[in-house]
């Protein structure tokens, strides 16, 4: 690869880098090609040198941020309850350019394109079936339902503990759905 090939990737990157940042922050529509251009110290008429449409960068963007969470999901299969309490946690409510993209674009995603809906819909199966493997319910059925519980209520806690203006509401959200996850995974349930 010339050099030339290889600052545009490196350019590339680094504007994916910011908008995988920048979209869980604002919300894909909160945050312009010339924001996100500027940021990375190019002129917004330099994007299509680098991207065919703003979805492109979107869907790229979105790839980008689920590996911000791959420790968070490598550690479900060995540790599912400290898992879920990283996941359901004031440091990912307050951290949300390097947190979960799944919950901090949840609303985003109903209008984005089919093909950045149909990765963020591979990923949540890929969860919730990581989840079901850890459950202590006894048949496959009970598993997997569970599972789609505990994502559910980690996702919508951490969303809603983001939306409310209330810091003693947003704890108490975080600690609820915690402890409801917590018993759901925990061995010595009845």
């Amino acid at each position: 690869m010339g050099h030339s090939q290889a600052a545009k990737l490196a350019t590339h990157e680094r504007i994916v880098d910011i908008a995988a940042k920048r979209f869980r922050e604002h919300g894909i529509d909160g945050v312009s090609i010339a924001d996100l251009m500027n940021e990375a110290g190019l002129t917004a008429g330099g994007f299509y040198k680098h991207f065919e449409s703003r979805d492109q960068l979107v869907k790229e963007a979105f790839e980008r941020a689920l590996r911000d969470i791959e420790t968070w999901e490598n550690s479900i299969p060995t540790a599912p309850r400290h898992a879920m309490r990283v996941y359901v946690s004031a440091s990912h409510r307050d951290n949300v350019e390097r947190g979960c993209p799944i919950s901090a674009l949840v609303n985003d995603m109903s209008r984005a394109t089919d093909d950045t809906r149909a990765i963020y819909t591979e990923h949540v199966r890929k969860i919730v079936e990581q989840i079901a493997k850890v459950s202590p319910a006894e048949d496959n059925a009970s598993k997997r339902a569970e599972a789609l519980h505990i994502l559910s209520a980690c996702v919508g806690a951490v969303t809603l503990s983001r939306a409310v203006s209330d810091e003693q509401l947003s704890a108490q959200l975080l600690d609820g759905a915690l402890n409801g996850v917590l018993e759901l995974l925990s061995s010595k349930r009845k």
